[in-house]
């Protein structure tokens, strides 16, 4: 599936959450997407979770 598919599926999901469910279910959505596309991104090997939790080299 393209990205522009996945970006009008996740735009038509906001859309519907919002004129039927309110601003919160619109920030609900949102939000699961967001954790989704993490998750996504994760499974994919894209992300590696270690950047999560690592700090930053503070060289000087």
């Amino acid at each position: 599936m393209s990205t522009a598919m996945v970006g009008m599926i996740a735009g038509l999901a906001l859309g519907f959450a919002g004129y039927f469910g309110g601003f919160g279910a619109f920030l609900l959505v949102a939000a699961l997407g967001a954790v989704g596309f993490v998750v996504g991104r994760l499974a994919e090997g894209d992300l590696d979770p270690g950047d999560f939790f690592r700090g930053r080299d503070r060289r000087r």
